[in-house]
């Protein structure tokens, strides 16, 4: 069986990549810019394009500079907190704490995924970004040892500066074992011509809606044999935009369309609406053969 980001290689058309991948797997330097990138310049990753637009907040300095890490919730979230493992996609501004100088945001574009715990951010954000909640707001104060210590970064960020940054929350995707895949025996059947589907468990949360993110966990099987091909479980969610018309196989989006996050849902869904009907070989679906998935609704943001 195949897992990792390797699944979404498999569900998505190559064009939607750029969505999901970056989300899944760690990156490389950021290319290089105007302003220092402090935690995409040790290789965080950009998240898919979130709708929601929120505005700038303003910075306020701290009284003193931090000689120890100050995390201060200016709006508290909702939902689970995260923990090491977890995925946390969030927009940030960051300061100098002496002096209010502005040397990177992302509120302009893309938000910005952590998988905490990875070591691919400054040790004040892993540290700091412990216990957030979907939608909440947080200020860290973070002093050098935590930043960048004795190593100046790009044109502002100096030497022994500490560093402050206020983070909104916008989605807290949880890890997943391996060991808690559901464990689903799906019977041979013939081909469909309209996707059907059964509830195994049915979600409290939100339904997906034009424009946003949708988070899943997926198992893959053959319909004509039940042979499982493929899982997302032990590895972050699988990401993408939901829409009607997008570069994600309308089948996928059909399946999870009208699911609440929390829910657990089994699909037949019929080849056409799949890969174009030409089937998969990384995935190990031959041509013309409907796809069974169950999907588990994590998150929408």
């Amino acid at each position: 069986m195949v897992t990792g980001n390797v699944i979404g290689m498999r569900f998505l058309r190559p064009a939607a990549l750029a969505i999901v991948v970056p989300l899944l797997a760690a990156c490389g330097d950021a290319p290089a810019s105007t302003t220092t990138s402090v935690v995409s310049s040790v290789g965080g990753t950009d998240a898919p394009a979130v709708t929601t637009a929120l505005p700038k907040p303003t910075v306020s300095l701290p009284a003193q500079l931090p000689t120890t890490l100050v995390s201060t919730d200016l709006t508290v979230g909702t939902g689970p907190a995260a923990v090491v493992g977890d995925t946390v996609v969030v927009r940030y501004v960051g300061v100098r704490s002496a002096t209010g100088q502005e040397f990177d945001s992302n509120y302009d574009g893309q938000a910005f995924s952590v998988l905490l715990g990875a070591g691919k951010v400054i040790p004040g954000w892993e540290q700091g970004l412990v216990g957030v909640q979907q939608g909440g707001r947080r200020q860290l104060d973070i002093p050098a040892d935590l930043a960048y210590g004795a190593n100046p970064q790009g044109p502002v960020i100096q030497a022994g500066d500490a560093l402050t940054f206020v983070i909104d929350v916008i989605a807290v995707l949880p890890t997943s074992k391996a060991a808690d895949e559901p464990q689903i025996t799906v019977a041979a059947a013939p081909n469909i011509d309209v996707l059907q589907s059964t509830e195994l468990i049915v979600g409290t949360g939100p339904t997906p809606k034009n424009g946003q993110t949708v988070a899943i966990q997926l198992v893959a099987y053959r319909a004509d044999t039940g042979e499982q091909l493929d899982s997302t479980w032990g590895t972050p969610p699988l990401v993408f935009a939901f829409a009607e018309e997008t570069n994600v196989d309308s089948g996928l989006i059909a399946a999870v369309k009208g699911m609440h996050v929390g829910g657990r849902r089994q699909a037949q869904i019929p080849f056409i609406l799949m890969f174009s009907g030409q089937g998969s070989s990384g995935l190990g679906l031959p041509p013309s053969i409907d796809l069974v998935v169950v999907i588990d609704l994590v998150a929408l943001y």
